[in-house]
């Protein structure tokens, strides 16, 4: 299918077929796609961890990871009370194995997650392991009041292909009888109710289509080529942890990782109608990046390292002279270890979902992997700036402070994503529970 990306009209297609779902929509994506075959999959083939993405997606000149365009996130709650049984295990298994066997691991067939939240494992009379610290979700800020994501699980389905994650999503609802031609005998509908249905995009030139949302000025400001609202590239590889950097290592979990999930509305008016590019280069980056002229356009010119490191120290210098910080600046502060190591893997996407409403709202959903959720809640808290407050009243807690003047928290999930062998739902001691 992206053969056709190319074409508006048929993006836009794609795009309004992702957000709505159904048949109806999977039905116009086909109609509106290619005839490349879809490439099937390989249980065997597929890798320990859930979360092993980049060997298997598409990279950019400088190795940057390109995350699949179209994306899906089904929040769920399983029907049974208490413990789930071993019929809603072997069910639960059966309905992925559908998706593992009718689409390859990659961003041409599907990847696929089920992370885990705290009140799924508050169904157990036993504790997660020492290894694994997954906390209720909670305010960061005292600037924030979002609302939080306890369902039991979410799965997350992601392909550069629309007609996929329509295709899959459908298997998993029982509204398919084949996926990619696996007959569907188990759905996750079997045993669990889909609470929430999200979606999103990522990749050059599908926010500037999708521009006409809630929150985006009408001049239409996206760059033609940016794969985010905001204008610039993110994710770079060297401010970005690896996959093995945010796995687990130890105990029953051990190829897991944690997660948290947000949600971010955006409002861009003023970013785009009041600052100036320099002025948006500081808020986003460091003051340091636009004095220097470090980015160009969406920045592609940073390769594959935005060079925040260099800014972090003078941050306060930055304030009293400049009277404004940059995002990347503050995070960065609580984002590295000893060894320099940065700690959270980030892999963002936009919407112009309104959850519980039809009307186009420009948002960002903002999946951050971990180690642990206290590496997120440390780098969110650094990102406030709080601090930096104190060093000059030109710096309010949402103004001149970063990006927050433009972004706002709705919503907050905190889950485990187990290894491939737990996936099912785990018990909080898997290894030693029969």
């Amino acid at each position: 299918m992206d053969s056709f990306d190319g074409n508006p009209s048929r993006r836009q297609i794609l795009k309004t077929a992702v957000a709505i779902g159904g048949a109806s929509a999977l039905s116009a994506c086909l109609n509106n796609g290619g005839s490349e075959p879809i490439p099937s999959g390989d249980p065997a083939a597929k890798p320990p961890r859930q979360h092993a993405w980049r060997e298997y997606i598409r990279h950019d000149k400088y190795d940057n990871s390109q995350l699949p365009k179209h994306q899906i996130l089904l929040y769920v709650n399983f029907d049974e009370e208490g413990r789930p049984s071993p019929e809603t295990r072997s069910t639960l298994e059966e309905s992925l194995t559908v998706l593992d066997r009718g689409y390859e691991w990659s961003n041409e067939g599907l990847l696929h997650t089920i992370a885990y939240s705290a009140s799924y494992f508050e169904r157990f009379d036993q504790s997660l392991p020492e290894q694994v610290t997954l906390p209720q979700p909670r305010a960061l800020s005292p600037f924030e009041s979002p609302t939080f994501d306890t369902q039991d699980a979410v799965l997350h389905l992601a392909s550069d292909r629309a007609d996929v994650v329509l295709e899959a999503e459908q298997a998993l609802r029982g509204e398919r009888d084949t996926a990619n031609g696996e007959s569907v005998e188990a759905q996750l509908t079997d045993v669990a109710t889909i609470d929430s249905r999200r979606t999103g995009f990522v990749g050059a030139g599908l926010p500037a289509e999708r521009q006409d949302a809630e929150g985006i000025p009408d001049s239409n400001p996206v760059p033609e080529d940016s794969p985010l609202f905001m204008g610039f590239e993110a994710g770079f590889k060297g401010n970005q942890a690896t996959e093995d950097y945010v796995t687990i290592e130890e105990g029953p979990f051990s190829g897991g990782t944690t997660m948290a999930l947000s949600n971010l509305r955006q409002r861009l008016d003023d970013w785009y109608e009041e600052q100036s590019f320099d002025e948006r280069v500081m808020e986003m980056f460091s003051p340091g990046h636009a004095e220097n002229d470090l980015v160009e356009g969406i920045g592609s010119n940073l390769e594959d390292n935005s060079g925040i490191d260099e800014f972090v120290d003078n941050i306060e210098a930055d304030a009293e002279t400049h009277g404004r910080v940059g995002h990347a600046q503050k995070a960065a502060r609580a984002n590295r270890d000893a060894e320099g190591n940065v700690k959270l893997l980030r892999r963002h996407f936009e919407s112009t979902d309104d959850i519980g409403s039809d009307q186009s709202v420009a948002s960002l959903h903002f999946p951050s992997l971990q180690r642990r959720v206290s590496d997120f809640e440390e780098v969110r808290r650094a990102m406030n700036g709080t601090d930096l407050t104190q060093v000059t009243p030109a710096i309010r807690q949402r103004v001149n402070n970063g990006i927050l003047e433009y972004i706002f928290v709705r919503r907050r999930g905190y889950f485990l994503i187990p290894p491939r062998r737990h996936r099912s739902v785990p018990m909080p001691q898997p290894e030693s529970s029969s």
